[in-house]
């Protein structure tokens, strides 16, 4: 038996060659290149404390980063909701000026989370240019 995927994105993805009988249920745990989604959420938060944003903007940065922290909190984040958060995260940070002033250490994060968004996160790559 062969299968040829291209991309699956889930919580849990099982592809069997005949039956499959699953006792005691099945969980999935939400991950991006490797790491936990709140975790990069964290790094995220802590690149934005260290970066020099003007005080206009850290706090509208800073309470959208909590919301997204919330939202991938859930069993099943709403990845319409985190890909809208991310952006406005995006677009607040690229008008301060902060991602060419932090550099990799905020583009890093929001990167890898726009990656796990998949299709929802192009236009957040192409926002940083990656």
């Amino acid at each position: 038996m062969v299968f040829n995927i291209g991309s699956q994105q889930g919580g849990v993805v099982n592809n069997v060659a005949g039956n499959q009988t699953v006792h005691g249920g099945q969980s999935g745990h939400l991950t991006a290149d490797g790491r936990d989604v709140r975790e990069l959420v964290g790094e995220l938060r802590a690149a934005v404390d260290r970066a020099p944003l003007p005080p206009a903007v850290a706090p509208e940065v800073r309470s959208e980063i909590e919301a997204l922290d919330t939202e991938v909190a859930r069993p099943e984040p709403d990845r319409e909701a985190v890909a809208g958060r991310l952006t406005r995260v995006t677009h607040l940070l690229t008008s301060a000026g902060a991602l060419v002033a932090a550099g990799t250490g905020l583009i890093g994060p929001i990167s890898a989370l726009a990656g796990w968004l998949g299709t929802l996160g192009r236009p957040i790559l192409q926002a940083l240019g990656v």
